[in-house]
């Protein structure tokens, strides 16, 4: 028996089965997943409706305060307006609060469910899928709404939108390789989270949201492109915001290297993940 366990784990670790095991448990994650978000708005009597009252609220303070209070533009902006830069600036910041949303959360998804630890026969790897999964409902709700003041800002949606899919792959292959880290140094090192909390701060403002890439001066500008985030976010606002194609060798790259880590990052749950049980 023993030697089986071994042989699946093995299996498992297989870089080339993460799709085929999160293929066979979609079920388990899609039911996870909506239960996840029926538990973040229970008791809440407008339930879903705030995933859009919060990012409308959000793009209208911020439209009101760069367009009232600051006189700040973006380099090289369409339409030079202040309502313009809050777009810019919206469309950062709903590409890292996926991730931050995912990120944080993940060291305390394996403590905070000891009764799935237990279950020889539950997928522990399906936990940070749920978690992600579930801030992928936050984006769309967000985009929607972003949608809606590009439209009302520029007057049309730029065709370049359809590339979004494929710029978001990289950000959401590069949360779910950290997810699956963290989770499993959660379980092994408490301290994990409040770590991560500085961490995520810091990179923030490492993250070119407020600024554009081109504001940090040149000494420095190799720091911002060591960030991953920093290229998901460009291109979010290349082609949602400005009707710009993705720079593809930029893409290809940060694509190729988020890859790696959610691969890293998938290997190294499955190979912690037997002692879970002894430790929560």
């Amino acid at each position: 028996m023993k030697t089986v366990k071994y042989n699946n784990r093995n299996q498992y670790a297989n870089p080339t089965k993460i799709g085929q095991s999160l293929w066979r448990h979609r079920e388990l994650i899609a039911q996870l997943t909506k239960l996840h978000i029926l538990q973040r708005y229970k008791g809440s009597y407008l339930g879903l409706i705030w995933s859009f009252i919060t990012p409308l609220a959000m793009l209208i303070i911020y439209t009101f305060v760069f367009t009232v209070i600051f006189n700040l533009k973006w380099g090289g902006n369409i339409t030079g307006s202040h309502a313009e830069f809050a777009i810019t600036l919206f469309t950062g910041l709903i590409a890292f609060n996926f991730f931050s949303e995912s990120v944080l959360a993940a060291p305390n998804l394996i403590v905070d469910n000891p009764n799935y630890v237990k279950k020889v026969v539950f997928p522990l790897e399906i936990l940070p899928v749920v978690s992600i999964a579930s801030a992928l409902i936050n984006v769309i709700f967000s985009t929607l709404i972003l949608l809606m003041g590009i439209v009302v800002v520029m007057g049309q949606l730029p065709w370049t939108l359809l590339f979004l899919p494929l710029v978001y792959l990289p950000l959401v292959l590069f949360s779910m390789g950290l997810s699956w880290i963290l989770a499993s140094l959660g379980v092994f090192i408490r301290d994990t989270g409040h770590f991560l909390g500085v961490f995520v701060q810091m990179l923030f403002f490492l993250t070119p949201i407020f600024y554009p890439i081109s504001a940090v001066p040149d000494n420095f500008r190799f720091l911002i492109y060591m960030n991953p985030l920093s290229i998901i976010v460009n291109h979010c606002r290349r082609v949602m915001v400005w009707g710009q194609l993705p720079n593809w060798g930029e893409l290809t790259i940060v694509t190729a290297a988020t890859l790696l880590v959610c691969i890293l990052g998938y290997i190294w749950f499955l190979k912690s993940k037997s002692v879970f049980s002894d430790v929560v």
